[in-house]
């Protein structure tokens, strides 16, 4: 079992971060030079079906995600009954870590695909995600389990990280939620060292033949679970519709390579439900 070394101990300098005093999720403040666009009042963007302005997507993942927070994996259990934890398994799996590689997970959440790569010898997880009620939860799961993981509130789109720092960066089921998608692959790739490699679980395009039950398990079923179990309905509709506006399995693969990556490539599970991409930074 492996323990990420403390951020003021790590060789990540400058856009490092620190913990606060009351034990709470580090909070990024400035952060490493980053590709930019304006951010533009009034520039539009999805939120499920609607369409929003950029600012108020965020707003409303962010409470989103308030919302379903503590029974967010109960709610995933559900869901994809159980499934989500092979499709984690194979992302590591994928992910091919060796000791001494330093590892950035964006959009934790509770932090489960984090601690799976942690376990491996020698490797070193740090866990982010915009949430603060996400990352929390995160991060006490970790020091539950006997990791003491680097846990930083931040925005994917605006990493505090210096260019080069990891040798991974993974995102599972928290690409779809970023407002410009195209902003928090730059970064990613940003972010890793020459060779490093990119990993981007999320759902993607179903089997066409599988559409129609697949259509009505979405839009019939997820959001009365939402409802029953989580209290939330509403969440679990802009669920179902956020990944029916998300880009397809090649549209992915081409954002990936217009960010820079080159050998990306991609793996449908469950018959396309999810797809897990992976590219390489030159």
């Amino acid at each position: 079992m492996a323990d990420s070394s403390d951020p003021k101990d790590s060789d990540l300098g400058q856009g490092s971060v620190k913990a606060g005093a009351d034990g709470s999720p580090w909070t990024a403040g400035s952060r490493a030079s980053t590709p930019s666009r304006p951010a533009g009042v009034g520039q539009a963007t999805h939120f499920g079906y609607q369409t929003v302005d950029e600012g108020e997507k965020a707003r409303k993942v962010r409470g989103v995600f308030d919302s379903v927070a503590a029974r967010y994996d109960l709610m995933n259990d559900l869901m994809s009954g159980g499934l989500h934890r092979f499709w984690k398994w194979f992302t590591v799996g994928q992910a091919a870590l060796r000791p001494g590689m330093k590892v950035l997970d964006l959009a934790t959440g509770s932090g489960d695909l984090a601690r799976a790569m942690a376990r491996r010898r020698g490797v070193q997880v740090w866990m982010t995600d915009i949430n603060a009620a996400m990352l929390s939860i995160g991060r006490d799961r970790a020091i539950d389990r006997g990791l003491a993981l680097p846990a930083v509130q931040c925005d994917a789109e605006r990493l505090p990280f210096p260019d080069g720092s990891f040798d991974r960066v993974t995102v599972a089921f928290g690409l779809r939620n970023m407002t410009r998608k195209e902003l928090a692959l730059a970064e990613m790739y940003r972010v890793l060292k020459p060779g490093g490699m990119a990993l981007v679980l999320e759902f993607s395009r179903v089997w066409k033949p599988l559409a129609v039950p697949y259509n009505a398990f979405s839009f019939g079923v997820l959001p009365v679970l939402g409802r029953l179990v989580a209290r939330d309905a509403g969440s679990y509709r802009y669920l179902a519709e956020s990944i029916r506006v998300h880009p397809d399995q090649q549209a992915l693969s081409g954002m990936m390579e217009a960010a820079g990556f080159v050998r990306v490539r991609y793996h449908n599970l469950a018959a396309g439900v999810v797809a897990l991409h992976q590219g390489v930074r030159i």
